[in-house]
């Protein structure tokens, strides 16, 4: 496991040996990790074959998003944890429990996508089921809205947190700052748990042109917060890394930023081409790497599962394609709350 900088405390004890992940679940990340990768590749040929408008994901994230949808309190209400994700968490949903055929279904705008029947971009998700608040283009406005459902769960004394997150470039923005201020201040501490994914670009701006710190992670200091900054390439870095970090939320009811380290492999979006960089750290590879090392699961069976992941969601999409688009006459429908839903809740 590889920490790059912290400020709080050693690493956690595993149950498998010093900084590895018991078998089965290696082999569940795994899984989850590749399943995450070939929806990713089928939404970009869905892309470019014309049946969606446009790609925005998350290849390269799989090792840090999978254990972040593995190791959250999935629930509906204050008494789970709050998602402000962004527009790369694929893997997140599929490991909390996504069917990734429905991915396929907001890519081609149909009104059977459950996450906003045909009305936004591929990427943009939302699960009320699940506390996953809706995924917006803006870029990083999710930092000045988290401190919200913090302030509601702080207000009720409840044992979830919340979690955002968003990337390097976005940090750069004033909601970001919004974020660490207000989830910081004395004797009114939220359980936030702020998540920067770094990648090291913003759209087509390099980290250098940008950046004035050394870590994103450095900023919380400032702020009287734990700090992290791991590699997010690494799946065993990744879950010791949060599951430290949402350990220390849960318990002391208080703010911690966590930063990983992650490549990005295909590009911004479909706008830069979406073509793949042979050059960036692929966080999968390197795991099955490991896998293979470990004698867990041999190169043939990786590549076997593969294969069929890629005919699944093939033959998904073909059913897909075939699904109804919304009518123009549905056109104010799923925008617009008819009933208060908040007053609802209970």
């Amino acid at each position: 496991m590889t920490t790059l900088t912290s400020n709080v405390g050693s690493a956690p004890s595993t149950a498998h040996g010093e900084g590895q992940l018991a078998p089965e679940l290696q082999l569940k990340i795994h899984e989850i990790m590749l399943k995450a990768r070939v929806l990713e590749d089928r939404l970009i040929t869905m892309y470019r074959q014309g049946d969606g408008y446009f790609w925005i994901g998350g290849p390269g994230e799989e090792a840090f998003n999978t254990s972040l949808g593995l190791l959250v309190d999935k629930g509906c209400g204050i008494e789970h944890d709050y998602l402000h994700l962004h527009y790369r968490s694929s893997a997140t949903l599929l490991a909390m429990g996504a069917d990734p055929v429905d991915s396929l279904r907001q890519m081609k705008n149909t009104v059977t996508d459950p996450y906003s029947r045909g009305r936004n971009f591929a990427g943009h998700y939302s699960a009320r089921k699940w506390n996953i608040v809706p995924v917006s283009s803006p870029i990083e406005v999710q930092y000045s809205i988290a401190p919200g459902t913090a302030m509601a769960q702080k207000a009720a004394k409840s044992k979830g947190i919340t979690i955002v997150q968003g990337g390097d470039a976005g940090s750069a923005e004033g909601d970001f700052a919004t974020s660490l201020v207000w989830s910081s201040r004395k004797g009114q501490e939220l359980p936030l748990l702020l998540l920067v994914t770094n990648n090291r670009f913003g759209i087509s701006t390099p980290w250098e042109g940008q950046h004035g710190e050394l870590r994103v992670a450095d900023r919380g200091k400032a702020f009287g917060m734990p700090t992290a900054t791991i590699d997010g390439n690494d799946v065993e870095a990744a879950w010791f890394g949060l599951k430290k970090a949402m350990d220390y939320v849960r318990t002391e009811r208080k703010p911690y930023l966590l930063e990983a380290m992650v490549s990005r492999l295909n590009g911004h979006s479909s706008a830069s081409g979406a073509n793949f960089e042979k050059e960036a750290d692929d966080c999968l590879a390197l795991f099955e790497k490991k896998l293979e090392d470990r004698r867990l699961r041999t190169r043939d069976e990786m590549d076997d599962m593969r294969a069929r992941f890629t005919a699944e969601l093939l033959e998904a999409s073909k059913r897909v394609r075939e699904e109804p688009q919304p009518r123009p006459e549905q056109v104010w429908e799923h925008v617009f709350s008819t009933k208060n839903i908040v007053g609802n809740e209970r």
